[in-house]
């Protein structure tokens, strides 16, 4: 494949597909050492943190998960999530 072409490519009909990982799976990738942050609104929480307190509505929080979707802790703040990730040595450098 001509790398020009590849970088003119201009269809927008492609479609990738990846194969599809089992939560069981995603639970020992990298040992129970990755965990991602995901933006969450405060509609929401109560799915996934249903001890939180009421939130007021319209609200972005931010939800570190484990890799196999498990939720660990809601906050206010990208950074403070990130930190807590550090913290717990879930997040590798580069992360």
């Amino acid at each position: 494949m001509n790398t020009n072409d590849n970088a003119n490519n201009t269809n927008s009909n492609t479609d990738v597909t990846f194969g599809s990982i089992s939560p069981e799976a995603l639970a020992v990738l990298g040992g129970g050492r990755i965990a991602y942050v995901k933006t969450i609104r405060s509609e929401d929480v109560q799915k996934q943190f249903p001890q939180a307190p009421e939130l007021a509505p319209g609200t972005l929080l931010y939800a570190l998960h484990a890799a196999d979707g498990t939720p660990i802790m809601l906050t206010d703040s990208r950074e403070a999530a990130v930190a807590n990730a550090w913290s717990h040595q879930r997040l590798e450098p580069g992360a």
